[in-house]
């Protein structure tokens, strides 16, 4: 019997939490791809400890998390990669070849791309939307340009930004641009 085959599962999940990480052009030739679905590299994920679950179709990265693709880096305490079963990639359209079904973050989240940076207490990235939902805490800022609130939905792809209050009385979002800023056009 090999005695390597237990670790056969652990090494293929993990190989996949790397693929999924990965969002391809979907149904589109290279030339007609947007631009961050083009350069798309390999993601580098390193924590204390990883545990495959299996029956969640899901890894989960436990202990001073980064993972790294291209120029986007996250930070959390714990990082659990939701991937899309058997059944859910069947139902994709032709030449989709999605993965990854969410991401999920918590504890001190941090992420860092091309010039922006938002923290938050939980974060979800849904990939087939390239959404990002930021909750708790939620900032981003670029330069010194910051804006708060309870919750911050950033689309990728779209570089649109949506921030909403928390519903305690008296919560309000706040902004703070500063004029001449380099990159006051810029959002993230």
């Amino acid at each position: 019997m090999n005695r390597h085959l237990p670790f056969a599962p652990l090494l293929g999940t993990l190989l996949m939490v790397c693929a999924l990480l990965l969002p391809p052009a979907v149904a589109m030739g290279a030339d007609q791809a947007p631009a961050a679905a083009k350069s798309r590299g390999p993601v580098h994920v390193e924590a204390d400890r990883m545990e495959s679950l299996q029956n969640e179709n899901a890894v989960e990265f436990t202990g001073r998390v980064v993972a790294k693709q291209d120029n986007l880096i996250i930070h959390s305490d714990s990082m659990t990669v939701y991937y899309l079963s058997e059944e859910e990639k069947a139902k994709l359209p032709a030449g989709d070849t999605h993965k990854m079904k969410k991401l999920y973050a918590t504890g001190h989240v941090e992420l860092q791309n091309e010039g922006w940076i938002a923290t938050s207490d939980h974060m979800e990235y849904f990939e087939q939307e390239r959404k990002v939902y930021l909750t708790g805490h939620a900032k981003a800022w670029q330069d010194n340009n910051i804006v708060t609130g309870e919750a911050i939905t950033l689309y990728l792809d779209q570089g649109k930004s949506i921030v909403e209050r928390s519903q305690k009385k008296g919560e309000r979002v706040k902004a703070f641009f500063y004029p001449g800023s380099e990159t006051e056009t810029k959002k993230p």
